[in-house]
């Protein structure tokens, strides 16, 4: 009778062997920020791990991983992910015969840590997202970049990704306005997003001075303020978002800005379902976290029932 495998990961020098499993793990999602998240949290249990101390890779050892997590004080967000990935690695082992899939089923019920409330991030007022729009100096080419690179942030809700990749062929007009066509979002799902004329202004402000005709739209600057490069990276535009957050006195990150866009377009009486197919949620709930919506007391629910005795 065959004995099920009990996989061990020896970190050293089965080197060649973890390298294999972890790139199952990355190669099976799609998304480029849950495979960054992915191979950091991989990377710190693997750094952890000692096999001759913890014994084969078991439901066990992961129980005993958040452990050490938690007595670290990690955020519960932050410990979820680190199990998110070891139940992913756990699966991709067994579908790959390294590891009994009794083992692997053990370890996907390892339960995540426990979350008080929902973390729905940093919105900007009006007034400090008008703030931030001003900030860049557009009598130069990287404020005039930057002025479009946030107002396409608030404006339209996009991810700093989807604005890394965004290209003029994008921006057309459908009905009478601008709009960004055939977006390429998370989970691979396609939208069109409206565009403002304020955001369009911005764009074309940036694009008739650097000379931009085809391509990627937003492209690197260099210290002689010229325009260089065929396009930007993620972590350059949220470097971008960051220092003009740091020069208003807002802290401010690129997803802070999507939510913006999604709180300002509430208050202005959007509906909720044409917010989610501008950010492009696969989820109402998603959105719904992003509103932030608050008990209001001075026009309340109760009001508005029409009924009298």
């Amino acid at each position: 009778m065959e004995t099920a495998p009990i996989l061990t990961l020896v970190p050293r020098p089965e080197a060649f062997a973890w390298v294999r499993l972890k790139g199952l793990v990355l190669n099976s999602v799609t998304s480029a920020h849950t495979r960054r998240a992915y191979a950091h949290a991989l990377d710190s249990f693997h750094a952890w791990y000692r096999p001759e101390e913890h014994g084969p890779f078991s439901r066990m050892v992961v129980h005993q991983y958040r452990a050490e997590l938690e007595a670290r004080a990690q955020a519960a967000s932050t410990i979820n992910v680190q199990l998110a990935a070891l139940r992913k690695l756990a699966g991709e082992a067994a579908e790959n015969g390294l590891l009994a899939p009794e083992l692997a089923s053990g370890i996907a019920k390892v339960k995540g840590a426990r979350q008080a409330g929902v973390r729905a991030g940093n919105w900007l007022t009006r007034e400090q997202t008008e703030q931030l729009l001003r900030a860049p100096d557009v009598a130069t080419n990287k404020g005039r970049r930057d002025q479009a690179l946030l107002a396409l942030s608030i404006g339209c809700g996009l991810r700093r990704a989807e604005l890394a990749a965004l290209s003029i062929d994008h921006i057309q007009q459908r009905e009478g306005r601008w709009v960004i066509v055939d977006l390429l979002g998370k989970g691979r799902r396609v939208r069109t997003v409206p565009m403002p004329s304020w955001a369009k202004l911005a764009v074309d402000r940036w694009t008739e001075a650097a000379q931009i005709t085809s391509g990627r739209l937003f492209r690197p600057v260099n210290k002689a303020d010229r325009v260089t490069g065929d396009g930007v990276t993620p972590q350059a535009i949220f470097e971008v978002v960051e220092r003009y957050g740091r020069l208003i006195g807002v802290p401010v990150k690129p997803h802070d800005l999507r939510r913006t866009f999604a709180k300002l377009a509430h208050r202005g009486h959007a509906p909720v379902e044409q917010i989610q197919l501008s950010l492009g949620h696969a989820s109402l709930q998603t959105t719904e976290r992003y509103l932030g919506l608050e008990q209001d007391l001075a026009d309340a629910p109760c009001d508005r029932l029409g009924v009298k005795i």
